[in-house]
């Protein structure tokens, strides 16, 4: 078994999987300050919740865009399951090539994604994570990370909202009964999870005029992806774990070494 980490600028998401078996996946807040003991508690006491034996990991690997928290939980994996974490960087093989202007400026997050993808459902794909950011990552069919687009996430907008004008406030994130709001938590909705679908098939599609790539397949994930998946047909396939598959894939193209 292994056990793999995406840590997000909001949440942690962890996965444990025996081969290609996912047998439990974990969510726990990235911003709350913790120390390597702390991880270690969570993180044994959740495995031990699932019936799993932190004594009985092989390996475990990490992709993070929150470098602070790294030196923290990789102390935890060390300590208290005994492995050596992989981290997802320059050095490891993904089998993507990155040929953007400033490979190492792509986030650990995205080339997971791209390995997923491209493995799970072949090439040319677009990548869409509604996360933290919305990114929209293109892989040409020879494995490629081609371009890459950020937008704010739906939760950056909604957060920008509340706390910068004064009378709107803090609301759930969901798609309203009608897009003809006639009261201000609706209106705010609407803006939000409509303002999003526009902004995805637009994207989309001049992703798809200006690559040629008309028949581009386009997969989604992240914790808001489905929200909007269902919303369009612009979106082929929704994943809600392919960043967890991504990071097993990694691992084992480079379990050897």
């Amino acid at each position: 078994m292994i056990l793999v980490i995406d840590v997000g600028n909001t949440n942690m998401t962890l996965g444990v999987y025996d081969g290609e078996e996912l047998l439990a996946t974990f969510r726990i807040t990235t911003k709350l300050p913790r120390t390597s003991d702390e991880y270690g508690v969570l993180l044994t006491q959740m495995l031990k919740n699932r019936g799993i034996e932190a004594d009985g990991l092989e390996g475990s690997i990490v992709a993070s865009v929150v470098p602070d928290v790294m030196h923290s939980l990789k102390g935890a994996l060390v300590r208290y399951t005994r492995t050596r974490p992989m981290s997802v960087g320059p050095g490891v093989k993904t089998g993507i090539r990155i040929v953007t202007e400033d490979p190492r400026a792509i986030g650990a997050d995205r080339i997971v994604d791209a390995v997923a993808a491209y493995e799970k459902y072949g090439g040319p794909v677009l990548v869409l994570d509604f996360g933290t950011a919305t990114t929209y990552d293109l892989i040409t069919e020879k494995g490629e990370f081609a371009a890459g687009i950020t937008a704010p996430g739906m939760r950056i907008s909604s957060e920008a909202l509340w706390t910068q004008a004064a009378k709107l406030p803090k609301i759930e994130i969901r798609k309203p009964r009608s897009i003809l709001a006639q009261e201000t938590i609706s209106s705010m909705q609407a803006g939000l999870v409509y303002g999003q679908i526009g902004q995805t098939e637009y994207i989309i599609k001049k992703v798809k005029e200006e690559s040629g790539l008309k028949q581009l397949k386009v997969v989604a994930t992240g914790g808001l992806g489905r929200l909007i998946a269902e919303e369009t047909e612009a979106i082929d396939i929704y994943d809600s774990y392919l960043t967890l598959e991504g990071l097993r894939i990694i691992y084992e193209k480079n379990r050897k070494s």
